[in-house]
């Protein structure tokens, strides 16, 4: 049985490798992995969606979205992919920043877990002899949740003592755990290591001698978070140097990956293992006339489809027999990324409740992209008393990889748009193809029904 590495990043945005972007970020070590290591799978999208759900899908191999909010993991079924391996004798490890795994029990099915503390907020060890500084204007950012006055943004810096060398980041602290667990434990074969960054998720704030590379003549405060609502609200500078700041704390984030990896080259480890870096989601930064990836503004009465800056991640998987700088144009989920793991690491999983998703191991082996007819992204939504979609909700996403629809565009009427000619969906195409959208919908119909979604569910989604 060979090991499993699964490295889990947030809020990282497909476009950010490679040449993909029309604003480049620097992913200098995902690049080479890409290229010199792995097979990226071009076509893989969040399922549940944001942060838990997307989570709940991997670790149990279920998809949960139709079916409940964001919840404890044990509340949303009997899978915990650690205690699967657990049964066929693996050790199991999960390290993290994400403030949101230990509050959702992921922590219960792992032999040992550990937490870097202080992300978005979390007030893990107070200094209130210290004043509380306003960061950035409370007009350009989220407003809730606050504390003492203070926005998200505030806190962040405040609670972890206006950090500004790279050492201090997160995740060149989860990267640093995560070297000295591989250098203590790498002999204990087999092992599964869970580790999850929660950067590049706002706040944004690395150094800004880092943004500055970014953004070298910006003069104006700081736009370290997002304000989950309309990008008209910031001058054009200020939009840019909210992207700076993603852009650098994404090259931050890369750099570390970029360690662990190393340590796996160093200890030599590919032949045993089977490496994966993927992330939950990306993040709006202007397309759409949006910052970040749900509405939470008390001035943007539109709804909010999960549009592919925001569906579409990366995933990069090596090791073992995995061919090495290989490109599939294949659609995935994060279902199907357990069934995949044990079938690459040789391991026979005895799943509690039957997986919803397959594995595409044999794709991967044979470099054939045969996969997935259709990638769903979507998030659980409660239903008016009338049946309809909740003003302002996030809504699906549906992709064949050519097409992709909105069933519920952001003025409640459906999309379309050609994501070979328009990657980003900027141009809507439903009244020019009634025939594909009336297709899509019928697939959304049919996806939904194959997981036992609520028949209102599917018909809130189906009624525009």
């Amino acid at each position: 049985m060979k090991n499993i590495i699964l490295l889990i990043t947030d809020t990282f945005r497909y476009d950010n490798l490679g040449d993909r972007a029309t604003r480049p970020v620097r992913t200098p070590e995902l690049d080479a992995f890409a290229a010199d290591r792995a097979t990226a799978v071009e076509g893989f999208h969040a399922g549940s969606f944001p942060t838990i759900p997307h989570r709940t899908d991997i670790a149990t191999g279920r998809l949960g979205w139709p079916h409940y909010p964001w919840q404890p993991i044990d509340l949303s079924g009997r899978n915990h992919i650690a205690r699967h391996l657990d049964r066929q004798g693996y050790a199991t490890q999960l390290l993290c920043d994400c403030p949101h795994l230990f509050n959702a029990r992921f922590q219960q099915g792992f032999q040992a877990a550990y937490q870097h503390r202080g992300q978005e907020g979390d007030r893990h060890l107070l200094h209130l002899n210290d004043d509380i500084e306003e960061v950035m204007p409370r007009a350009k950012t989220r407003t809730t949740p606050s504390f003492q006055g203070r926005t998200l943004a505030d806190l962040h810096r405040w609670i972890n003592r206006y950090a500004n060398r790279e050492e201090e980041t997160f995740c060149a602290r989860t990267a640093a755990t995560t070297v000295r667990w591989l250098e203590e434990n790498h002999r204990a074969s087999p092992f599964f290591l869970w580790v999850d960054f929660f950067d590049p998720h706002e706040p944004w704030d690395p150094p800004e001698y880092l943004v500055r590379t970014y953004d070298p003549d910006y003069g104006g405060e700081p736009m370290l978070h997002c304000n989950y609502g309309p990008a008209s609200d910031y001058s054009p500078e200020e939009l840019n140097n909210l992207w700076a700041h993603y852009a650098a704390e994404t090259q931050l984030v890369d750099r570390h990956l970029g360690r662990i990896l190393q340590k796996v080259d160093d200890l030599r480890l590919w032949d045993d293992t089977i490496v994966v870096v993927t992330s939950d989601h990306g993040t709006s930064l202007g397309e759409h006339d949006r910052t970040g990836k749900s509405n939470i503004s008390d001035h943007d009465s539109r709804f909010w489809p999960i549009y592919p800056e925001v569906s579409h991640v990366p995933f990069l998987i090596a090791g073992g027999d995995v061919p090495r700088g290989k490109s599939l144009d294949m659609l995935a989920q994060p279902v199907d990324i357990q069934p995949t793991l044990a079938e690459l690491a040789g391991v026979e999983l005895a799943p509690v409740e039957p997986f919803d998703g397959t594995s595409f191991a044999t794709a991967l082996l044979e470099s054939r992209p045969d996969h997935r007819e259709l990638a769903v992204t979507g998030t659980f939504v409660r239903l008016g008393d009338d049946g309809a979609c909740p003003a302002k909700s996030v809504t699906p996403w549906v992709t064949d990889g050519r097409w992709g629809l909105a069933p519920v565009g952001h003025e409640g009427h459906a999309e379309l748009y050609d994501l070979i000619a328009d990657p980003l969906a900027e141009t809507d195409v439903a009244g020019t193809h009634p025939d594909v959208v009336v297709k899509m919908r019928s697939a959304l119909a049919e996806h939904l029904g194959a997981h036992a979604a609520d028949e209102g569910l599917i018909a809130c989604w189906m009624a525009n």
